[in-house]
């Protein structure tokens, strides 16, 4: 069956297709890939939406509007220069078709556990903006992801952008995933990280973020703490890959093992080293 699609181009008139049963969707790589009955009717696009769109920075973070697409983020220069670990993210996913249609916010309401760009935005301390017809809500990241396909999205919210910090001139950033061939692969494991040193070479803040290792993309505290202090040298990042391998808890599936993603995600960490 053909899908009844709407195209509102303010949130005023989106508001009652929501109530009406229609299904957001912003870019649908994702939602148009499923087969009925999974796939929606009725759906609701956001893309002509202009409050949904923009990079600008705001209160101090980076407002990056759900409806910007991969692409558009990798060629605008606030992304592209302030958050490489972001940037790097998004030019390994999918396909130019995919990063041209596909958007962040899409990536972030998906909830895949291998979404590319969930990693970078734990790392960049991402809170999540809500809209609803009742308001604005800003919810961390780590509570707005519930588990592969599930938000804290409320009926009728919908989102509207992520707020992330401005890293800090200097600021290691780093991001890399393995998957099953070179091109056009869902990860098996990322791994970003930002990492901030001292004038001596020492670690004053690390934190860490791997995807496809759990329900959601998850932060990595133990391994973060035992960088800190340290120089971020070979001895240092064993000890910390030691660590990371030990506080997930990987699953098998088609994909990989559970012992290949715990191996791989503490090898991805001594990249850092390179």
């Amino acid at each position: 069956m053909t899908p009844d699609v709407r195209s509102p181009r303010s949130l005023e008139e989106l508001w009652p297709l929501l109530e009406d049963g229609y299904t957001a969707m912003a870019g649908g790589t994702d939602l148009l890939a499923r087969r009925a009955p999974a796939r929606p009717e009725r759906i609701a696009c956001l893309e002509r939406i202009a409050c949904l769109q923009g990079v600008r920075e705001e209160g101090g973070l980076l407002r990056l509007g759900a409806c910007e697409t991969h692409a558009r983020l990798l060629r605008h220069p606030l992304a592209a220069v302030r958050l490489p670990v972001l940037a790097r993210a998004l030019s390994e996913l999918g396909s130019p078709l995919v990063r041209n249609m596909g958007t962040l916010g899409g990536n972030l309401a998906t909830a895949s556990p291998a979404g590319d760009a969930l990693p970078p935005l734990a790392v960049l301390d991402a809170q999540v903006e809500l809209t609803s017809r009742r308001g604005v809500r800003l919810v961390p990241l780590s509570g707005f992801l519930l588990g592969p396909g599930r938000t804290a999205l409320s009926p009728g919210e919908i989102v509207s952008a992520a707020l992330v910090r401005l890293p800090e001139p200097g600021e290691i950033q780093h991001f890399e995933k393995v998957g099953r061939r070179k091109a056009l692969a869902i990860a098996v494991v990322s791994l970003a990280a930002t990492i901030r040193l001292d004038g001596e070479g020492r670690v004053t803040q690390a934190r860490l973020a791997l995807g496809s290792v759990a329900p959601t993309a998850v932060r990595c505290p133990r391994a973060e703490a035992l960088l800190t202090g340290r120089h971020l040298d070979r001895e240092t990042l064993l000890d910390a890959a030691e660590t990371l391998r030990e506080e997930i808890a990987p699953i098998d599936d088609l994909r990989a093992s559970a012992e290949y993603r715990r191996a791989v995600a503490g090898n991805l960490l001594l990249r850092l080293a390179l």
